[in-house]
């Protein structure tokens, strides 16, 4: 079962090459973790939420073009899978009444989805695997 989550922090840090962002439940009981990203990951992802335009497109905004030229959509964001310390990622695109699934980290992803108020989903048991764990 998939969980809906959202964004709830960016944390960037000048001094560190590893940033987090903070994905909590959006319904429930508020669960909440953290995923370590790094600090390009982190920039996209500030800057997509607040709407900073670049003068020409960067990595996630020329995805997001490819996807919107395709006549397709980047339906929704799941992180899937936890595997030591590592989360995996996949994008759902619509594509031709097609869902197609594809690899995606979840910095990437995030980033990528945050723009166009694309939902994010973490499946349940990598949710209740890192809010039980305490070194996940």
């Amino acid at each position: 079962m998939e969980v809906r989550m959202d964004l709830a922090r960016i944390v960037i840090s000048d001094t560190s090459e590893q940033q987090i962002i903070v994905l909590k439940e959006r319904e429930g009981s508020g669960r909440q973790f953290p995923i370590v990203i790094g600090l390009n990951e982190a920039y996209a992802i500030d800057r997509r939420v607040k709407n900073i335009l670049t003068p020409r497109p960067l990595t996630h905004d020329l995805l997001a073009n490819v996807i919107r030229e395709l006549d397709a959509e980047l339906e929704k964001v799941v992180i899937h899978d936890l595997r030591d310390h590592t989360y995996y990622a996949k994008l759902v695109i619509r594509h031709d009444g097609t869902l197609l699934e594809i690899d995606s980290r979840p910095s990437d992803a995030i980033a990528l989805g945050v723009a166009s108020d694309t939902p994010i989903y973490v499946e349940d048991s990598v949710l209740r695997q890192v809010c039980e764990s305490p070194d996940a």
